[in-house]
C-alpha cells in the first residue's frame, strides 16, 4: 500500500514567523548601506544617471552575498537607484538613451531624494532621504536658511506621523486597568494626523505633499490593503489603521512651496508589473514583459535596467496599454518650489515600532533655522517613545524630542528600535 501523501503545510508569512522579520532586517541592512554609498555619490556635477547605475550595481552585489545556499528564494532590487532633482516629487531614474535627460547633473543647494530597495523572498524594503548637495569649496557643511526650514520640517513632520502610527495602549504602563484604558483609546483619523502634521511644517513655513501615501507592505506587495494619504488632493481616500504585525512604508512629503503637484513633461521610465493578463501582440511587448516576471516580479523596476533599454521603450507602451505595467508619471511641484521626501520601512510588534529601513538620522547640530515647533499638543507627542524600552538603550528614548521646539538640538529625536 502507497504512502499517504503528508498535506503540505502554507508557510506563515506574517511577522509572527521569525524568518520573516529577519528576511526583511537583511533586505533593509542591504537598503541602508546602499542608500549610504549613493549619497556619497552624489556630488555637485555628478550626471544623475550615472548615480543611478551606480547604485543598481551596488544593490546587485550586496544581494549576491546573501541567502546563497538558497536556490528556490528570489532575492533582488525592491526599488530601482533613483535621485530625484529638487523640485521634483516622484523617484526619477533617467535613460542612458535620453541624450538630453542622461546629460542631467546635480547642482549645488539642491535638495535631491534618493530612494531605493531591495527584497529578499518577496520581503521588500525602501528607504528614501533628502540631502542638500554640498557646495565643493570646502565651505562650512552647516545648512541654513529655507534648506534648513525645509529639511527640519520634513524630519520632525516624519518622526511625529511615525509616533501616530503606534497602535494606542501598545506602549502603555501601568496597572492593567491603566493598560486596557489606553488600548480603548481610538487611533487618530487621517485627517487628524494630516491637521497635526500641517502644524509641524507650517512652523517652518512650509507645506505637506499633496496626496503624500504610506502604504502597509505584504510579501510580494509595496501597496497593499491599506493606506495612509496626507494632505489628500482629487478626493483621494486613505484605508485602514496601522495594527501590530504589519510592515508599512512611511513617507513623508514636505515643500518649500504649495506642495500642490503636477505632471512633469519628463519621460516615464518607473514601471511596475501589475497581476492582470493581456495578450499582448508585439515580440519586444512579450520579450519585457518575460525578462520582468523574471528579474523583477511585481516590484517596480526602470526601463534602464532591462537587457535592451531601446527596446523596452517600444515594447512597454502595449504592456502599459494593456494594464500588464503600471507607469510612475514623473510628478514634481506645481509652482518648481524645492520638496524633501522621507521612506521609512518600519514593523510594529508588540514591543513597538522598529525603523527596518530608514534614512539616516540628521545631524541637527548642522541645520540651522530661526523657526521652531511652539504647539503643545506636537510637542508632547515628540516626546513619547517609538517602542518599549530595552534594558541596553533605556534612557534614549524621551531626551531629544523634548527639545524640539528649540529645532537646534544635535540630538535625534528616536532612535532605530
Amino acid at each position: 500500500m502507497a504512502d499517504k501523501k503528508e498535506p503540505e503545510q502554507e508557510i506563515d508569512y506574517t511577522l509572527n514567523n521569525p524568518d520573516t522579520l529577519t528576511k526583511y532586517k537583511s533586505a533593509a541592512q542591504i537598503s541602508q548601506k546602499v542608500l549610504d554609498a549613493v549619497t556619497k555619490l552624489c556630488v555637485a556635477g555628478e550626471k544623475i544617471v550615472t548615480i543611478c547605475e551606480k547604485g543598481d550595481k551596488l544593490l546587485d552585489e550586496e544581494i549576491s552575498k546573501v541567502y546563497r545556499g538558497k536556490k528556490d528564494l528570489k532575492k533582488g532590487i525592491s526599488h530601482p537607484t533613483t535621485v530625484s532633482p529638487s523640485s521634483f516629487v516622484t523617484p526619477y531614474t533617467p535613460l542612458t538613451s535620453d541624450e538630453a535627460e542622461a546629460a542631467v547633473t546635480l547642482k549645488e543647494g539642491e535638495a535631491i531624494k534618493i530612494q531605493l530597495g531591495a527584497q529578499i523572498d518577496g520581503f521588500g524594503t525602501i528607504a528614501c532621504d533628502t540631502i542638500i548637495i554640498p557646495k565643493g569649496d570646502g565651505a562650512s557643511d552647516v545648512i541654513e536658511g529655507r534648506n534648513a526650514d525645509l529639511l527640519l520640517a520634513t524630519h520632525y513632520a516624519n518622526e511625529l506621523l511615525l509616533r501616530l502610527m503606534v497602535p494606542p495602549g501598545l506602549l502603555a504602563s501601568g496597572t492593567d486597568e491603566e493598560k486596557a484604558k489606553a488600548a480603548k483609546v481610538k487611533a487618530p483619523t487621517q485627517s487628524k494626523i494630516t491637521s497635526l502634521l500641517e502644524k509641524v511644517v507650517k512652523s517652518y513655513d512650509c507645506n505637506l505633499v499633496e496626496s503624500t501615501t504610506s502604504w502597509q507592505f505584504e510579501r510580494n506587495e509595496i501597496e497593499g490593503k491599506k493606506k495612509i494619504i496626507l494632505a489628500p488632493g482629487d478626493g483621494a481616500k486613505g484605508e485602514g489603521i496601522p495594527e501590530v504585525g504589519e510592515v508599512w512604508g512611511v513617507e513623508m512629503g514636505v515643500s518649500l512651496g504649495s506642495g500642490k503637484l503636477k505632471n512633469f513633461e519628463n519621460r516615464t521610465t518607473l514601471h511596475r508589473r501589475t497581476t492582470l493578463t493581456y495578450a499582448l501582440k508585439r515580440p519586444s511587448s512579450k520579450k519585457i514583459l518575460n525578462e520582468v516576471v523574471k528579474k523583477f516580479g511585481t516590484f517596480p523596476f526602470s526601463l534602464r535596467q532591462l537587457e535592451d533599454e531601446r527596446d523596452a521603450k517600444v515594447g512597454v507602451v502595449e504592456c502599459v496599454r494593456g494594464n500588464v505595467f503600471r507607469q510612475y508619471e514623473v510628478v514634481g511641484d506645481k509652482d518648481g518650489d524645492a520638496v524633501a521626501r522621507l521612506l521609512t520601512t518600519i514593523a510594529i510588534t508588540k514591543n513597538g515600532l522598529q525603523k527596518i529601513a530608514a534614512p539616516p538620522s540628521p545631524d541637527l547640530s548642522k541645520i540651522k533655522s530661526d523657526k521652531k515647533i511652539t504647539d503643545e499638543e506636537v510637542l508632547k507627542i515628540l516626546e513619547q517613545p517609538l517602542a518599549k524600552e530595552t534594558k541596553s538603550k533605556n534612557k534614549k528614548k524621551k531626551k531629544p524630542a523634548k527639545k524640539a521646539a528649540a529645532a537646534d538640538d544635535d540630538e535625534e529625536s528616536s532612535d532605530d528600535e
